[in-house]
């Protein structure tokens, strides 16, 4: 073995060192200190849950080359990367304390399917300073599910062709959701007031903000009102979801679950609740990949409590949906370099999510992976078709370049002829495609080529050195993937139309020119 090869398996072998290390540091003992969020009694549950059927088992969370630990660390500057980017909750507030005794007798005491001996329940919230927003948690929550007036969900698009979004989203009468305790004057109270949501569930700009609702109308109950038809044991996240069929939205619910999980410490993937009305969706796919199981709220027959909720802000309070209307100064680093070199102004969150749903789908993660095929790079070029995305949706996209197929066939006929390597061009029909194949395709590309359009959002995923060719037309121009690019250190070049028609000779020399820089 020559001296070049040895010396590359020894920094292979240091950075699986440092990565495993970064891994196992964020999930100490579970005999540390009780102060510790992710040691607390409601974090290690029964590994049992009771979903629906045979109990579903909770995924590991994977290693992941990017990853660094979510730390409760109060010193985070605001408006930092890392608060931006979601390790930033760090203003506790109990709003129902536990115990371990209260942990104790919820756990010993679910065969009559009444918590007794007066022990309650918890709950508590997580405030960002920086995206004022909250992430909340609890254990011994009941939810009523006819309580909350909304369809059915889950159901084959073709079913419900033409049903109104205002069927969809959940509408929370009070006491919708509920929570057991023992003092007296809290008994038939809500759990929060007006006051507590303005400070830290704001609505902003958001005309139904569903998490606030949900959380304004738990009702605390005494012990003889709480009975409970089934018990989840594991712990579960419950989501409402909006522009469900769009990738782009779809990705920043993602996010924001994931980061949810991360922030309250989750040992292992949670289990996922819809509490929406929305019908399945080809973006399901990922849901389920990314974490342990999924159902509708609709689906279960009477009431159902849960050992451990968590609730995660929305998709339109992360990072990557208020970069389009904020400043965002952020740039793509690696965890090691920002491990070595903590910077305000760098993060690795971003490549660490994209790793995430890689490794979901179980594609390799490396860092180091310079993605080329044994002929030669590949080349994606993401296109838009015509799909019917929900029941209100005509089947028709918007063109936001309108000669896509001419530009296309260009690149292919020039990459034929291409001298200096051998190039693989390859038609990203993401529409045909399912989620699993989408996210094969973005990780196999050197380049990532498409005009303005949700399925560019797949970028999250792509590779450490791939580089992203936007064309943008003059009524789309939106920040969405130049930043997306910026906030994972990948190499991005805007072409910027008059109109919606793109010269291909253009397109071909701006090619040209990036494969030049990759030595091809």
């Amino acid at each position: 073995m020559n001296k070049k090869k040895l010396k590359i398996l020894v920094s292979l072998f240091a950075l699986n060192s440092v990565t495993l290390y970064f891994y196992f540091s964020s999930h100490p003992d579970h005999k540390s200190s009780p102060e510790n969020r992710f040691s607390s009694p409601e974090n290690h549950l029964n590994s049992h849950s009771s979903v629906a059927g045979k109990p579903p088992q909770s995924k590991p969370w994977p290693i992941l080359p990017s990853y660094l630990p979510w730390s409760q660390n109060r010193n985070v500057p605001w408006r930092s990367c890392e608060g931006y980017f979601g390790n930033g909750f760090t203003r506790k507030i109990d709003l129902i304390k536990s115990t371990p005794e209260t942990h104790r007798k919820f756990a010993g005491n679910t065969l009559s399917g009444t918590a007794r001996y007066g022990v309650g329940g918890w709950f508590r919230c997580y405030f960002s300073e920086t995206l004022q927003s909250s992430i909340c948690e609890g254990g011994g929550i009941r939810m009523n599910s006819e309580k909350i007036r909304m369809s059915k969900g889950g159901e084959k698009l073709e079913e419900v062709i033409g049903r109104g979004e205002e069927e969809e989203l959940p509408n929370f009468k009070n006491g919708a959701f509920e929570i057991m305790v023992n003092e007296r004057k809290k008994i038939g109270g809500k759990l929060v007031d007006e006051e507590f949501l303005n400070k830290y569930l704001p609505e902003g700009a958001i005309s139904k903000h569903t998490m606030r609702e949900l959380i304004d109308s738990i009702r605390l109950v005494s012990a003889n009102e709480f009975h409970c038809d089934k018990w989840i044991e594991e712990p579960t996240l419950l989501i409402t979801r909006f522009e469900y069929a769009n990738l782009f939205h779809t990705i920043t619910d993602w996010y924001s679950a994931y980061a949810a999980s991360r922030v309250t410490g989750l040992p292992s993937r949670p289990h996922l609740v819809f509490v929406d009305g929305h019908c399945e969706t080809q973006l399901e796919e990922t849901w389920r990949a990314l974490f342990s199981s999924l159902t509708y709220a609709k689906n279960f027959s009477g009431s159902v409590c849960f050992r451990h909720a968590i609730l995660s802000p929305l998709g339109y309070e992360t990072a990557l949906f208020r970069g389009l209307s904020e400043n965002i100064d952020c740039n793509g680093a690696s965890a090691h370099d920002l491990w070595q070199n903590p910077n305000d102004r760098k993060t690795a969150r971003l490549s660490e999510f994209g790793e995430m749903i890689r490794a979901a789908f179980g594609f390799p993660v490396d860092r180091q992976n310079i993605p080329r095929t044994v002929t030669g790079p590949n080349v994606l070029f993401v296109r838009r078709e015509d799909y019917l995305a929900h029941p209100r949706h005509g089947g028709k996209v918007q063109s936001r370049l309108s000669n896509e197929q001419e530009v296309f066939d260009s690149v292919k006929s020039w990459s034929l002829n291409h001298t200096e390597c051998k190039l693989n061009v390859i038609n990203g029909l993401f529409a045909h495609m399912s989620m699993k194949e989408q996210v094969r395709a973005i990780q196999d590309a050197s380049v990532i080529v498409g005009a303005h359009g949700a399925g560019l959002t797949h970028i999250v995923s792509a590779a450490p050195k791939a580089i992203i060719l936007e064309i943008i037309s003059s009524e789309y121009r939106r920040p969405h993937f130049a930043l997306i690019a910026q906030w994972k250190g990948l190499g991005y070049h805007p072409i910027y139309l008059d109109g919606s028609y793109a010269d291909p000779p253009v397109v071909i020399d701006k090619l040209s020119s990036i494969l030049k820089s990759l030595g091809c």
